[in-house]
């Protein structure tokens, strides 16, 4: 990050800021040793009555995960490999229901996803949607800004992994910044190039929330609200999160013009460098064609799936099949995939110890103390209060998945004692496990390739993530709730 960054840095020990940042000074050995020290102190703790020994040791081993994550002390699949470890070994859990991760729908839609979307990726595919709107659209700066939105709102449904769909949108954007004369050391230019590098980031936030198949969150939380009885599907999803997600998407973009000012206004060489960098693409590439029909057929399937009784995951390894056959990807192309493998790993984990902890009683206990703190106020206060508790909670993670394994569970417990519809409880957390990915720079890896870009910083990022986030919620609450009543 430039010198600009650097002398802001401060501005980020607002907002909770200074927290992290007295951790980030500690010792690298020494964050594991407070890891340990709290589990084991947690461990030793009487069980408090209502839990049994086997439930209290479970969320022991969870919560010091989850507080590894947060802290920085080891990084997500070590610290997943290691609890499911210790919840065998202490025969916490049988470990056939630690291991059941590895064979849950969920779980496999989101690996096998994640491999389909490289062949958006390697084709260009991708890349010549998002020059393609914005050849459209990219005569002004805020023109710009609305076509980075609608390019991910397009291709967000054939991408499950937020940080993919920014490995589309990030050179695209940097090169519309750099075409325009922004760069980051520039404290007056480099305001364009930030305007639409959080644009970026918000869009990738709000589109998660509008397509069930986005971000891998969200067959994540799909499975854990259905142990309520709230049965989503593709279709459903859409049809739900269509007005508030859309609505979001066409005020966003002005709202960070106001919240943040360009400085430029209009980019009329935009649409020209768009149009030079489809012309040296050239026409569609045989790849590119098929990988356009399988993706095609692969939404259409997903939309029909609630219907026909169609397996999400089978419609996603199918085509994933079709692409290996047709050799747009290849096996080396798998091979090269390691991160996959390890999202499979750690989600799988945690996956399992999730549901474990709902079995076994310990969702529900303290489901039923948090109901009791709510007791006494109207359904639809406990429907506000839950929510804004919930998004905030964020500040406390560095992946969505990990919050929606970790609260929505329970969280969507508690607003059903408390006399909230399940539907629209189960929904606005769902929605809301999208939207609240830019409260941070570290709220979702997909954060981090704009956040290094050094256009922004850390006050600006904060203050901006603080901002959008308060906007998306204001517009889910204030629209998406009669939506979604009438809807459910």
């Amino acid at each position: 990050m430039g010198a600009t960054g650097q002398a802001d840095a401060t501005d980020a020990d607002l907002g909770g800021k200074a927290m992290n940042r007295i951790i980030s000074r500690w010792p690298r050995g020494v964050l594991p040793l407070v890891v340990v020290a709290y589990g084991v102190g947690l461990w030793f703790v009487p069980v408090p009555d209502g839990l049994t020994r086997e439930s209290w040791h479970l969320f022991t081993i969870f919560s010091a995960t989850i507080f590894a994550v947060i802290i920085n002390a080891l990084p997500l699949l070590t610290a997943a490999l290691l609890a499911g470890a210790l919840a065998v070994l202490t025969d916490t859990v049988d470990p056939a229901k630690a291991f059941a991760g590895f064979a849950n729908q969920s779980v496999l839609l989101v690996v096998s996803a994640f491999l389909v979307a490289q062949a958006v990726v390697k084709c260009g595919l991708g890349r010549r949607i998002a020059l393609g709107v914005v050849a459209i659209f990219g005569k002004s700066t805020l023109g710009l800004a609305y076509s980075i939105f609608l390019t991910d709102a397009l291709i967000a449904p054939g991408f499950p992994s937020n940080t993919a769909r920014g490995g589309v949108l990030f050179p695209v954007i940097l090169s519309l910044a750099q075409g325009a004369n922004s760069h980051p050391g520039d404290e007056v230019g480099r305001r364009l190039g930030g305007f639409l590098m959080f644009c970026g980031m918000a869009s990738l936030s709000v589109s998660s929330a509008l397509w069930l198949t986005a971000p891998s969150a969200n067959p994540i939380g799909v499975s854990l609200v259905a142990e309520q009885g709230l049965q989503v599907t593709f279709g459903s999803w859409l049809l739900v999160a269509s007005v508030p997600a859309l609505c979001a998407i066409a005020l966003l973009p002005l709202f960070l013009y106001r919240l943040f000012p360009p400085g430029t206004t209009d980019t009329p060489d935009a649409p020209r460098l768009a149009r030079a960098a489809l012309h040296e693409m050239g026409s569609l590439s045989r790849d590119e064609r098929i990988t356009a029909l399988v993706f095609g057929v692969m939404i259409c399937a997903w939309i029909l799936a609630g219907s026909f009784n169609f397996s999400l995951a089978g419609i996603a390894f199918a085509g994933l099949g079709l692409l290996l056959a047709f050799n747009v990807l290849t096996l080396e192309d798998i091979y090269l995939q390691g991160s996959t493998l390890a999202t499979f790993l750690w989600l799988a984990v945690l996956f399992a110890m999730s549901g474990q902890l709902n079995e076994i009683g310990f969702m529900g206990y303290v489901g039923e103390r948090l109901a009791m703190a709510l007791e006494g106020l109207p359904w639809l206060a406990a429907y506000v209060v839950l929510l804004l508790l919930y998004v905030a909670m964020h500040y406390l993670f560095v992946s969505q998945s990990a919050q929606v394994l970790a609260l929505l569970g329970v969280f969507l417990d508690v607003g059903v004692k408390a006399g909230v519809p399940v539907g629209l409880m189960g929904f606005a957390l769902l929605f809301a496990s999208s939207y609240f990915s830019t409260l941070t720079p570290q709220g979702g890896s997909q954060n981090v390739i704009f956040v290094t870009s050094g256009y922004l910083t850390q006050g600006e990022l904060y203050r901006l993530g603080l901002l959008t986030v308060i906007i998306c919620t204001a517009l889910f609450l204030v629209i998406g709730t009669p939506w979604v009543l009438w809807m459910t």
